[in-house]
């Protein structure tokens, strides 16, 4: 009986992943198309800052979503594509508060992912997002700085 509790636990851990990693990956669609939209709508001062932070970032975000659509497939889940259109907004210190919300938030799920990855016993996907928590916590130390 406990070898069944612990299989039906370790199926019970490893949907629980897929879900929070489908999560993940439509925030990062959002991040991209968020940034593209940003990036070619900002204007001012602010917004030519804005433009040029975001559009490097907007291959880091894309490159975040493949890992984990990959992911997702590797661990035999399915990808649930459903991400929210960007927001419009009219300026550009609007949109960075919008980005630098959406990068906290990130934030606050790949932690959330990891200890999920840990409980699931996958140490390579731990690592990996714990790279990603590190590369989400870089933009929004950015953008907060840009903000300044």
């Amino acid at each position: 009986m406990a070898k069944r509790a612990t299989k039906r636990d370790k199926r019970s851990a490893k949907q629980n992943l897929i879900d929070g990693l489908n999560e993940d990956l439509n925030l990062e669609l959002e991040a991209v198309l968020r940034y593209l939209h940003h990036s070619a709508s900002a204007t001012g001062l602010l917004g030519h800052e804005l433009r040029e932070e975001l559009k490097g970032d907007i291959t880091g975000e894309l490159n975040h979503a493949v890992f984990l659509a990959d992911k997702i497939t590797a661990l035999g889940g399915q990808l649930d594509i459903n991400p929210s259109m960007p927001k419009k907004v009219r300026t550009a210190k609007e949109m960075m508060q919008i980005d630098i919300a959406a990068e906290r938030q990130v934030i606050k799920n790949y932690t959330k992912r990891i200890v999920q990855a840990e409980k699931f016993g996958d140490k390579g996907l731990v690592i990996r997002l714990e790279d990603l928590l590190a590369e989400e916590t870089d933009h929004a130390e950015d953008l907060e700085r840009l903000g300044r």
